[in-house]
C-alpha cells in the first residue's frame, strides 16, 4: 500500500469509524462458475435486465473519501429505513428476492437495494456483488461485496459499520461474477476448512 492510500485509509477510519484492524487491501479468491441461488434465479426471471449487466474485466473502482462517504451513507440509510421481515412473513414462502419497496425485507432485499443505490451513484455492477455467506451459527446469509482499489468491503444489514471482508466472522461461499451479474462463482475463503453447499 502506498503512502497516499495509507493516508486515505487513516482519514476514512477517523471520519467514518473505520473497519477494524484488517488490512484493507485484501481481495477474495474466487474460483469457477457455480450454481445461482434459487432466489436470484427467480429474481432474474422477473427482472431480466438486472442480470444482464456485463462489466469488462478491469481494475476495481478507485476508493476516494467521497465514494467512501457515499458507501457508508447508503449502508446506513438502507439499514435504518428497511424493517427486517422474513420471506415467509411477507410472501408465505422461502427465498423470494425483491426490492424492499414496501419498507420490509430480508437480507437479500437489503443487498439488492444497496446495490441499486450505489449503481445510481455511478459504481459499476462489476464492483457491487451479491455474496452468499455462512454465519458462525451455520445459517445462510447474503451481503453486498463492494470492490474498490483499497480492497473489498462488506455492506451488511446485521452490522452497522462497513467492514473489510476479512474483518467479518462469516465464511464466504459464492458471489456474482464481476464480469456478468447473472453468473455466480465460488469463493475460496481461505479462513475456514469447511466447504458448504447452499441453495
Amino acid at each position: 500500500m502506498n503512502k497516499k492510500s495509507a493516508l486515505l485509509l487513516l482519514a476514512m477510519a477517523l471520519q467514518f469509524g473505520g473497519w477494524g484492524t484488517a488490512y484493507a487491501g485484501s481481495f477474495m479468491h474466487t474460483g469457477g462458475r457455480t450454481t445461482q441461488p434459487v432466489g436470484h434465479y427467480d429474481f432474474c426471471q422477473q427482472l431480466p435486465q438486472e442480470c444482464r449487466q456485463k462489466t469488462p474485466n478491469r481494475a476495481p473502482t478507485e476508493l476516494t473519501r467521497t465514494l467512501w462517504a457515499t458507501i457508508v451513507a447508503v449502508n446506513n440509510s438502507v439499514n435504518t429505513t428497511v424493517t427486517p421481515r422474513t420471506d415467509m412473513e411477507m410472501w408465505g414462502k422461502e427465498e423470494v428476492w425483491s426490492y424492499p419497496t414496501s419498507g420490509f425485507g430480508d437480507c437479500e432485499d437489503y443487498v439488492l437495494e444497496k446495490r441499486r443505490r450505489l449503481m445510481k451513484a455511478g459504481m459499476p455492477a462489476g464492483d457491487l456483488l451479491i455474496t452468499v455467506v455462512r454465519q458462525p451459527n451455520g445459517d445462510g446469509h447474503a451481503v453486498l461485496t463492494v470492490r474498490t482499489s483499497l480492497g473489498e468491503f462488506i455492506l451488511d444489514n446485521l452490522e452497522p459499520k462497513v467492514l473489510a471482508w476479512t474483518d467479518t466472522e462469516y465464511t464466504y461461499l459464492k458471489r456474482q461474477s464481476q464480469t456478468n451479474s447473472g453468473v455466480w462463482v465460488t469463493i475460496n475463503d481461505g479462513r475456514a476448512d469447511a466447504v458448504a453447499s447452499v441453495r
